[in-house]
């Protein structure tokens, strides 16, 4: 179906796909797809896409309840400081779509960082590939698959989703 879920498949990996209308209109990606699935939305994970000062990309993967916070990841990645990657960038790096960049199946395998709080839940929630499409998985699964660590990454307070602005 999507790069996402065909790693899954291929690893053996137990997911749930769950679908829903995007809105064009929706100002949060995140905040929309916890909306529309009934979900709570501290497990619901956005994936983010960072830059180092060297230039390296890194993900970041934080609830949608939360924004996250640079400082935290520029101490996980042992990088002086980071901040958010432009867009096309981001895309480009990924093979996704703003709105619906999976942490799974991206194009280039990039140092990912997961926020700690997702540990705390059986199973959370991330985009799945495309906008109106999320993945309920193990965090521990994801972080296997995406070779990421945890780490506290996000501060909490109203999500501003990814930093970019929807097009």
């Amino acid at each position: 179906m999507t790069p996402a879920t065909k790693i899954l498949d291929k690893a053996g990996i137990e997911y749930r796909l769950h679908r829903y209308e995007h809105d064009p209109a929706a100002q949060s990606y995140g905040t929309e797809a916890a909306d529309k699935l009934g979900l709570n939305p501290e497990r619901v994970f956005k994936t983010l896409l960072a830059c180092s000062e060297t230039g390296e990309l890194l993900v970041a993967v934080v609830p949608v309840t939360g924004t996250l916070d640079l400082k935290s990841l520029a101490s996980a990645a042992s990088t002086k400081k980071t901040s958010m990657a432009e867009p096309g960038a981001a895309q480009r790096s990924t093979g996704y779509l703003l709105g619906g960049i999976s942490p799974l199946g991206q194009k280039k395998r990039l140092r990912s960082f997961i926020d700690s709080s997702a540990e705390q839940w059986p199973t959370v929630y991330v985009s799945g590939g495309r906008r109106g499409l999320e993945i309920e998985l193990c965090p521990r699964r994801l972080a296997e698959q995406t070779g990421a660590q945890f780490r506290p990454l996000a501060r909490p307070g109203k999500a501003a989703e990814t930093g970019y602005t929807p097009s």
